[in-house]
């Protein structure tokens, strides 16, 4: 089994999947700081070389910087590089009108202290309203940053083609864009695979278990309704909604486990290879947070889906559309039901760092 690798860019190679932070910055049950990074360097040794964290994402930052600088004490300077660290950037939305350049560049300053990294590969810029104040100013700020040597490439999260068309056009390269992508949300297909192929921009995928939801815990499950303590499930659980309902929902969990017991691997896995097919597609953040989590991560390497199995799951696809529209749209109207659950100021107030507005 070999783990399957993208390039973004030259010398930006990823793992095409990438271990999430967001599972570790709690709001998921218990979270074993110490052991959450001694079991880092499993998922390194694995193959699994990229991380996914954000600066909002409380105390993910620090835990993969704690994992690196351990690495580069005890195993060199050579095998801690070949860990590829992905963050982002998101300013809160009270201050998008007012926020100074000064400032933008001091949370790249403050990720690349928690970190302890001296340039940051891929910093994914994300800005909540663009009819407020002035992203692509802002974004240029991450240009000068990369200029002075503090990060390496850009790329941008829950944006649709249209609005990171003004970014490009702008003259800056964007390499990445990170979107939620999955079986149950397949928006991203619509427009972004052709448009990512004549921008140079490969899709990161979130959200491609649906918060666990397309795991063999749930098969055979009641509708549990939208009662959750944790907002991850609050927000897939809607996501299984638009897709149609909790019957159709199991209908793919079934088939997904019938092409699960033909391979031999989880009915996780086939969702996951599923998109990893996709068109642009360079790679699936999977929120797997410990050791023991690896072994059903890399089943996705020894798998391959054939031609019946893709038939089978576009035809149940087609009669399930998922959610319309543009990524995110749904996300970004703060008056709908998936935008009420969102937080929206969590640079303002640290201490509400959880799992932010999950931006991937």
């Amino acid at each position: 089994m070999t783990v399957e690798t993208a390039d973004l860019r030259p010398n930006h190679r990823i793992s095409r999947v990438i271990k999430g932070g967001w599972q570790l910055a709690g709001d998921h049950g218990e979270v074993r700081p110490a052991d959450a990074i001694a079991d880092m360097e499993a998922f390194l040794d694995a193959g699994i070389t990229t991380f996914d964290c954000a600066d909002i994402y409380k105390g993910v930052e620090e835990m993969i910087g704690a994992f690196i600088a351990d690495v580069r004490k005890r195993r060199g300077a050579e095998m801690a590089d070949r860990v590829m660290v992905h963050t982002k950037l998101v300013p809160d939305l009270g201050r998008l009108s007012t926020i100074r350049p000064d400032e933008v560049e001091a949370i790249v300053d403050r990720s690349l202290q928690r970190l302890q990294i001296e340039r940051i590969p891929l910093v994914q810029f994300f800005w909540w309203d663009m009819a407020q104040g002035n992203p692509v100013e802002v974004l240029g700020v991450l240009k000068d940053c990369q200029a002075k040597g503090k990060i390496a490439n850009l790329g941008t999260t829950n944006w649709d083609c249209p609005d990171m068309d003004r970014f490009i056009d702008a003259g800056l390269d964007v390499v990445s864009a990170q979107v939620q992508y999955s079986l149950l949300d397949r928006r991203p297909a619509a427009t972004m695979a052709g448009w990512g192929q004549r921008r140079n921009v490969q899709i990161l995928c979130y959200g491609t278990l649906a918060g666990g939801f397309l795991t063999d815990n749930w098969l055979g499950q009641p509708d549990p309704g939208f009662e959750f303590e944790n907002r991850s499930l609050i927000k897939y659980r809607l996501i299984i909604d638009e897709f149609g309902n909790w019957d159709k929902f199991q209908a793919l969990l079934r088939l997904l486990r019938s092409i699960g017991d033909k391979h031999g691997v989880a009915l996780s896995t086939i969702a996951t290879r599923w998109v990893l097919d996709q068109p642009q597609v360079a790679a699936a953040i999977v929120g797997a947070r410990y050791a023991r989590h690896l072994p059903k991560t890399l089943e996705v390497f020894r798998v391959t889906l054939d031609a019946a199995d893709h038939a089978a799951i576009s035809a149940l696809l087609a009669t399930a559309p998922g959610p319309q529209g543009p990524v995110y749209a749904l996300e970004g109207d703060r008056s709908g039901r998936h935008g009420r659950i969102m937080k929206f100021n969590l640079n303002t107030n640290p201490n509400d760092q959880v799992h932010g507005a999950k931006l991937g």
